[in-house]
């Protein structure tokens, strides 16, 4: 059956032209199966059942997650406490929710999430830096797709600010810990002893 996904009056998206070729009618399939018929490395997440692109980051938020995920991995490595992983890479929250945190830590004791394709279920720590193209997902609809599911520690790194928000689950609520910056330490919960200078962190 020919693919119905791309409308007639209009230039084809992306995201449709992905699909353009395959044998079915994708628009009757589930936001998880037609998820799992992207090609490895397509920039999209599965946000609230909708596919949505990742742009590619920019530079300075590279910087800052290259910086951060090297000093996590380092001591990681160190503790042999667990893994430490960055984008991209697809996290399974359920059915409607699939997303690529920058960085995500997920401790040894539960290591067997770590599937072949994604992660399976919630990692145990995440960090996000802000872009102005995903800050609003990262503040709003990974926000709650992280506190509901059940992630104990969250960092969200504010390029613009240069500071960091340390947040901790509570109840099952993300409750704000403390804003670091400047010569300020951000520390972990979730790894008991890991700190770091929020302006070491920022180009």
């Amino acid at each position: 059956m020919q693919n119905q996904i791309t409308a007639s009056n209009s230039a084809p998206t992306p995201l449709e032209t992905l699909f353009a070729d395959l044998p079915i009618d994708c628009e009757k399939l589930s936001p998880l199966a037609r998820f799992l018929l992207l090609p490895e490395g397509a920039p999209y997440q599965l946000i609230n059942g909708e596919l949505v692109m990742t742009p590619a980051p920019i530079p300075v938020h590279q910087l800052i997650v290259m910086e951060l995920a090297m000093a996590m991995t380092l001591f990681v490595r160190k503790q042999q406490c667990g893994h430490v992983f960055i984008a991209l890479l697809d996290v399974y929250f359920d059915d409607d929710n699939i997303l690529q945190p920058d960085i995500l830590f997920i401790e040894r004791a539960r290591e067997h999430i770590i599937g072949k394709k994604m992660i399976e279920a919630a990692p145990d720590f995440i960090v996000e830096v802000l872009s102005p193209g995903t800050a609003r997902y990262d503040l709003e609809e990974k926000y709650r797709v992280y506190e509901q599911g059940g992630v104990r520690e969250y960092w969200i790194v504010d390029p613009d600010k240069k500071n960091i928000d340390v947040l901790v689950s509570t109840d099952g609520r993300f409750i704000q810990r403390e804003t670091v910056s400047g010569a300020g330490l951000a520390r972990s919960t979730v790894l008991p002893g890991f700190s770091v200078q929020a302006a070491s962190i920022f180009p």
